[in-house]
């Protein structure tokens, strides 16, 4: 108490933070015990009656699911192969610019599309590829034929990492900018006089000094590995490439608004969803230790 006393102010600063997290992270907790009982509203959560691993015993028996399980993990992995580098790489070459109007001037043209939500680059993505777009305009006028690019399960995929790189790449270089920052110029300058070029400055000096908040973010992304994206892949799929793009998140949402609505049923599910992504962040915590990287925990 001591302590708090002498650092109000701080704490202050950090309630509206931690009341956020009490009220949507923790408090909704108490209802992860629907993932045993057979929900009935007329009485309640703590009133429906118990059924132990039911619900698991049909998750486990349902090929829709573990559809949405693999394009899951194989649609996060590759996330994380082909989006995961391209802030770091634009943050490094931003870094690079001289100071000046045209350095801002970038830097506020690939942050601002994170501001934007994915309804509107949904319908931008619609506007430009579908069958009515800009892309199929521009092929027909050059003698070619119209392509169902949002209805293609080959370029489905590509679309969603694309489009997902251009609309937060911008913001993540952010942090690695603010990073960069903190790397002592005295470093640069003893590099320069020792004859050392751009590229060498940026491999010996900026990439080591990055390279603990690159660890970081990559175990902030490996632990969300099960959340797929479900706010761009919900405003841009559609039944023909159901195959393909169907995560663990948007099959939650048909279980649990499009048909019966069986809340025990999809609670099993986001349990066992957040479990993985726990026991991944463990893993990986593990593993950047072994590295020598200072990890999380």
């Amino acid at each position: 108490m001591r302590d708090i006393r002498k650092n109000k102010y701080i704490y202050l600063i950090l309630l509206p933070g931690l009341l956020y997290y009490g009220i949507f992270c923790y408090a909704p907790m108490y209802g992860i015990q629907l993932a045993f009982k057979d929900f009935r509203a007329i009485e309640g959560i703590w009133g429906s009656p118990f059924v132990g691993l039911k619900h698991y015993a049909y998750i486990f028996k349902d090929q829709e699911f573990w559809q949405a399980f693999r394009n899951t993990i194989e649609i996060s992995f590759s996330r994380l192969l082909f989006q995961f580098p391209v802030p770091i790489v634009l943050a490094l070459l931003l870094n690079e610019l001289r100071e000046g109007r045209y350095k801002k001037w970038l830097q506020t043209l690939f942050t601002f599309p994170n501001f934007l939500s994915w309804v509107i680059v949904s319908g931008m993505i619609v506007n430009v590829f579908g069958t009515e777009g800009a892309v199929n305009h521009l092929l027909t006028l050059f003698g070619g034929n119209e392509q169902m690019f949002l209805a293609n399960q080959e370029l489905f995929r590509p679309l969603l990492y694309l489009s997902d790189i251009w609309k937060s790449s911008g913001w993540v270089a952010i942090i690695y900018l603010a990073t960069i920052a903190s790397i002592s110029p005295d470093l640069y300058e003893a590099s320069y006089m020792d004859g050392a070029n751009r590229f060498q400055r940026m491999l010996y000096i900026t990439w080591p000094g990055i390279r603990s908040a690159v660890v970081l973010m990559l175990l902030l992304s490996v632990g969300n590995t099960m959340n797929a994206g479900f706010d761009q892949i919900f405003n841009m799929y559609n039944p023909a490439v159901l195959p393909v793009s169907d995560i663990l998140d948007t099959y939650i949402y048909r279980v649990t608004f499009q048909t019966s609505g069986d809340f025990g049923f999809s609670t099993a599910v986001g349990l066992f969803k957040s479990l993985i992504n726990f026991a991944l962040l463990v893993l990986f915590d593990r593993l950047a230790k072994a590295v020598g990287e200072r990890g999380i925990f």
